[in-house]
């Protein structure tokens, strides 16, 4: 069984998806060992303990604090790894723990780092929106992946919307990509509880929209499409996630202050940040989860919907076409006027109750979270293979 390093900075403060990403990893593979890998997670020390426990309870093994991957040192680590051609702290940490090969994600660790590397580059956003980025950011972001995509990694993307995109950015990822949709697993045992939304002050029926108040995750044409259904003073949207953006600070208190000014705080509902058992409860039990994203790799939101059988209401982007087809409103992003139409149509389609929808997704959330775990273990053996010259020829790329 190979033994795969995973490394995690500042956790859900900084990256609720990566996070959440890890974790469904870690529980796939665990249910699934056939694919034959061992997750092995380092974090940084200012990693929130909520997050390591949660992560730790999906895993074989502790994680492993590693004091290199401390947020605060992470500009003068990438000089270092980029003057020395290796992360030599992060080397010696993984051969202290018998790694056999990196998952390198919002990492670099160098153009002659000695370990087998799959590079998992969730998305280019960057490129199609970098007015959402400093220039620091981008800088970083775009040296690090030319230096990755012309090196020996194989790369990881989640999406065939994502591949096309990195053919059409680094012509030299081309032959050395491998698609691999990730699925989302439900917890073992996993029970309605009316009592989650109740707990939240929710009515009966709402929609769900669980994003980080990030500026490109578009909360406000959601907004304005509730100010656009005041005749329908029923429908609610519970929204839930960090309030902090990095890259925009004061973005979750001007959509506060947006939302006062329609008058509609009984309408669309800021819970912040929840606890990780709310969030299926929440979604589950909703008339419908709603992603208004200007730009996803492959949105969590739309898997954890799809496993639990949830209805989407989704902004009409390629990679949410390509994950839902037509299993889902769509409206254009931009358009409060479409998205006021697909709430509407979604709020008045004839309902299923939760557990049977529940029911009825668990055969296919099966299938597909089966299949996620084999086509990562598939991508993790080829990318050894790359690193020793015996690439294995089952597992080309799926683009």
């Amino acid at each position: 069984m190979l033994r795969a390093a995973f490394t995690l900075f500042g956790g859900s403060t900084y990256w609720t998806g990566g996070v959440n990403y890890f974790r469904n990893c870690f529980r796939v593979l665990r249910r699934y060992p056939e694919a034959g890998v061992m997750p092995v997670l380092f974090v940084s020390p200012d990693m929130p303990k909520a997050d390591v426990e949660t992560l730790a309870a999906e895993l074989g093994e502790p994680p492993v604090e590693a004091e290199w991957l401390a947020v605060a040192g992470r500009a003068r680590r990438f000089g270092l790894t980029l003057l020395r051609g290796s992360d030599t702290r992060a080397l010696r940490a993984f051969r202290d723990h018998r790694v056999d090969v990196v998952l390198e994600a919002s990492e670099y660790y160098g153009v002659r780092f000695p370990l087998p590397m799959l590079t998992w580059v969730a998305d280019f956003q960057s490129h199609y929106q970098p007015q959402h980025f400093s220039w620091r950011a981008r800088w970083r972001t775009y040296l690090g992946r030319r230096l990755q995509f012309v090196g020996k990694r194989l790369i990881l993307l989640s999406s065939n919307d994502a591949a096309a995109d990195s053919a059409r950015f680094y012509p030299p990822s081309r032959g050395r990509t491998v698609v691999v949709p990730f699925a989302v697993l439900p917890a073992e045992g996993f029970r309605i509880d009316p009592a989650v939304p109740a707990h939240h002050g929710l009515p009966e029926r709402y929609f769900y929209l669980p994003n980080q108040f990030w500026q490109h995750k578009n909360h406000e044409v959601v907004i304005e499409a509730l100010a656009l259904l005041r005749n329908d003073p029923g429908i609610v949207v519970a929204a839930t996630g960090s309030p902090v953006d990095h890259r925009n600070p004061g973005h979750f208190e001007r959509l506060q202050e947006r939302v006062a000014a329609l008058g509609l705080p009984a309408r669309f509902r800021f819970l912040g940040l929840v606890p990780g058992s709310h969030v299926p409860q929440l979604a589950v039990q909703s008339v419908a989860v709603v992603n208004p994203s200007f730009f996803e790799g492959w949105s969590s939101t739309v898997e954890e919907a799809k496993s639990f059988g949830v209805p989407l209401v989704l902004s009409s982007i390629a990679v949410h076409r390509e994950q839902a087809r037509d299993a889902a409103w769509y409206f254009d992003p931009k358009s409060p006027d479409s998205a006021a139409a697909a709430l509407l149509q979604a709020w008045r389609a004839p309902s299923v109750a939760a557990a049977e929808r529940l029911g009825r997704a668990a055969a296919s959330a099966d299938v597909r979270t089966r299949e996620f775990a084999q086509r990562l273990g598939a991508a993790f053996r080829r990318a050894a293979g790359r690193a020793s010259g015996h690439a294995d020829p089952s597992t080309g790329p799926r683009v």
